[in-house]
């Protein structure tokens, strides 16, 4: 590998409508080239409607040891929890 190419984390949507899901990753130049790298990899059999590319370098993700704290639940806001009222008789879905 030359020491200009990036990694790039591939998405792949089977059919149209449906989320894209996290195929792999490729090396590449640049994004075209990181798209084709991906298209030649993971859809050879026509498996795919779209490919997202994405520079590995530009995700951000939380971090595991701050799972606590990122995902608190905030039981301290109680419009999130609708308790405070009745639900009007016959009323489905809601």
């Amino acid at each position: 590998m030359s020491e200009n190419t990036d990694v790039w984390e591939v998405f792949i949507q089977s059919k149209n409508g449906l989320p894209h899901k996290h195929a792999g990753n490729v090396h590449a130049t640049d994004k075209e080239m990181a798209l084709q790298n991906a298209r030649d990899l993971y859809t050879r059999r026509k498996e795919g409607s779209s490919i997202w590319v994405v520079k590995a370098t530009d995700i951000i993700a939380s971090q595991s040891e701050e799972s606590e704290e990122f995902f608190d639940p905030s039981d301290d806001k109680m419009y999130r929890h609708p308790t405070f009222y009745t639900m009007p008789e016959g009323s489905k879905n809601i």
